[in-house]
């Protein structure tokens, strides 16, 4: 992609997020857990070790598998990736209303409540839509959502690429991210 595809990419984009409009009010109901796993949130092992070193805890500490999983027909089960712990529900960075981790959260609450699928801007429902964006603002969550599709594609390609080597024969529960399949 050249630079003025991605320049007219990001504009097209910032565009339409100032026309939308958004303004976080920080409510956290995006960290509060409303509804069974409307705050999922899902991490690569690089978002992880960002995490972990910005607040010096483990991986266990951060991250727990994702909940689905998949069975193979000779019993073994796949759990693709990772998401941010959760405790009781909530995001467990979310404390007196507040994100702890703000300063290197995931793409995914970067980008919050906008995704992008392909080229098509998806907005998912949040009660800070239709708030002031000034167009500075816009184009940084533009850049942001180009970014984070660029993570996501690269990461899906490096499980793909996992994938297609032998899994370990004895082990039947295994994750599968970006860096390869691990023992549960």
């Amino acid at each position: 992609m050249s630079g003025n595809t991605s320049t007219a990419g990001e504009e097209r984009l910032a565009a339409q997020i100032q026309e939308i409009g958004f303004s976080c009010i920080r409510c956290g109901e995006c960290c509060a857990g409303l509804a069974e796993d409307n705050n999922l949130v899902m991490v690569s092992p690089p978002e992880i070790r960002r995490i972990s070193a910005y607040c010096h805890l483990s991986q266990e500490e951060i991250a727990e598998p994702y909940p689905e999983s998949v069975t193979l027909a000779d019993g073994t089960i796949l759990t693709f990736g990772w998401a941010l712990r959760r405790i009781a529900g909530d995001c467990r960075f979310f404390q007196e209303g507040s994100c702890q981790v703000y300063a290197c959260r995931p793409w995914i609450c970067r980008t919050y409540p906008f995704m992008l699928d392909g080229e098509e801007l998806l907005v998912f429902p949040c009660r800070g839509l239709g708030g002031c964006i000034s167009q500075e603002d816009a184009r940084a969550l533009a850049r942001d959502l180009l970014h984070r599709r660029d993570a996501e594609h690269e990461e899906e390609e490096k499980v793909r690429r996992a994938l297609s080597c032998p899994l370990p024969g004895e082990e039947k529960r295994l994750i599968v991210d970006s860096e390869g399949v691990k023992v549960l």
